[in-house]
């Protein structure tokens, strides 16, 4: 038997020395695998986390907007007051103070009473108004209503004004801030769901500032917007996909619509200042002159998605028509169109996604107006929701910083949905070839 050790060949060795070389690159690939899934992860968690934490910093200041802080008045209807004149221009703010004299006789002082008012807001007197213009009965009644209290009282109450720093540097004096405790005590101050936010129109009085205005008229603006730039940017889709010959003329066109999409949107704005406000003179601050902003600006958008949309129904689908004796535009209407047409609806949904949050267009044609009455048209002076936030957040008063998160909160939630409605859409209807 011969025991005499079996020395490797060349070959062998030379083989050995490969895989060694193979496995060592293999080893590293993996190991570079694994950290550029580690750092796509890592940017992935981190932009979830920077998402996460500013909606926790607006929910933070914008829940506290959904409440309101009220005060129980007794009020007496005096009919020597309303009945001076017309029941509409009675002097309702007259009665407010009645009631609050009544309620701390102890207060003499001119300056003391002012400070008594202004724990009431202003609107308490159209309340009152309202009230009695809708139930002419309550003359010469006494009820104990709830009114508005002051911003200033508001904040106090929500905890964003310190009662322990001294009197000059904050907005409340320490009579106020007894007359507040003595009125927790008489359980005639509380806070409650806030309605006036969802239901009315702008005002300088945060305590009176709802989001209303500009939730109509973003709706009215954004209403002309799909009216008109669903139909034209499906119309010139269909037209540039399936009909326009090609040469340097639709090579040019579709060219200038690809660039139109990045376009700034205040180029938009100031296209039509020139040309809407300007030249055809329609009313300033309208939601048709908005509409027909966000149309220009949206056009691209939708063209591009019908396009795609478009392009994604197979050939077969539009051979198999033809074979069978359509015409080219009964092919278009009748097989390819309702194929398409849930990628045109989401590409359209996407495109009144962007332009419900637009803002600045909608500046240059002078939409930044005070706006106070709901619009009932779109000729109507209106505002949308991002220039009521903008508006809001250059607002002085504390009180405007929680109704500036909160509208925020409602524009993200239409936003939110916008974009779930278009996801939805494409995984229900979508058909896969």
């Amino acid at each position: 038997m011969n025991n005499s050790p079996i020395i490797p060949s060349p070959a062998s060795k030379h083989r050995e020395r490969t895989l060694d070389v193979v496995n060592r690159g293999l080893a590293k690939r993996y190991r570079a695998e694994r950290r550029f899934r580690f750092y796509g992860l890592s940017a992935i968690v981190a932009g979830l986390l920077i998402v996460l934490l500013l909606f926790i910093s607006i929910g933070a200041n914008g829940y506290s907007a959904l409440q309101q802080t009220f005060i129980r008045l007794t009020v007496f209807f005096d009919p020597d007051v309303l009945r001076q004149g017309s029941l509409a221009k009675a002097n309702y703010q007259g009665l407010v103070k009645k009631s609050l004299r009544s309620m701390f006789p102890e207060v003499k002082g001119r300056g003391d009473r002012r400070k008594l008012y202004r724990m009431v807001s202003t609107g308490a007197s159209f309340q009152l108004r309202e009230m009695v213009l809708e139930h002419r009965e309550l003359v010469g009644e006494t009820l104990e209503i709830w009114v508005p209290a002051d911003d200033d009282v508001d904040m106090l109450l929500k905890g964003h004004i310190d009662p322990g720093v001294a009197e000059t540097e904050r907005r409340l004096s320490d009579l106020q801030l007894a007359w507040i405790d003595q009125l927790a005590d008489q359980g005639r101050i509380e806070k409650r769901f806030n309605k006036t936010f969802f239901t009315a129109g702008d005002s300088r009085e945060p305590e009176l500032a709802g989001i209303w205005g500009a939730v109509v008229g973003s709706f009215l603006t954004l209403a002309v917007t799909l009216m008109l730039s669903f139909p034209i940017g499906v119309a010139a889709a269909i037209y540039l996909e399936e009909f326009a010959p090609k040469n340097r003329w639709t090579d040019l066109i579709e060219v200038n619509i690809n660039n139109l999409a990045a376009v700034p949107s205040i180029v938009f704005g100031l296209l039509g200042l020139a040309v809407f406000l300007n030249f055809f003179g329609l009313p300033r601050s309208a939601p048709v002159v908005g509409g027909l902003v966000l149309t220009l600006m949206t056009l691209p958008i939708i063209i591009i998605a019908s396009r795609s949309a478009l392009t994604s129904v197979p050939p077969s689908i539009r051979e198999a028509a033809l074979g069978v004796g359509a015409s080219k535009m009964q092919m278009v209407a009748h097989h390819v169109l309702p194929l398409a047409l849930p990628g045109m609806l989401t590409g359209a949904i996407i495109g009144m996604a962007r332009a419900l949050g637009e803002t600045a267009p909608l500046l240059m044609i002078g939409m930044v107006a005070f706006i106070v009455d709901i619009p009932a048209g779109v000729t109507d002076p209106a505002t949308a929701l991002p220039v009521q936030i903008f508006l809001w957040a250059d607002s002085p008063e504390r009180a405007f910083v929680e109704r500036t998160s909160a509208a925020i909160m409602v524009l993200l939630a239409f936003l939110i949905s916008m974009n779930a409605a278009a996801v939805i859409l494409r995984r229900r209807f979508e058909r896969r070839w």
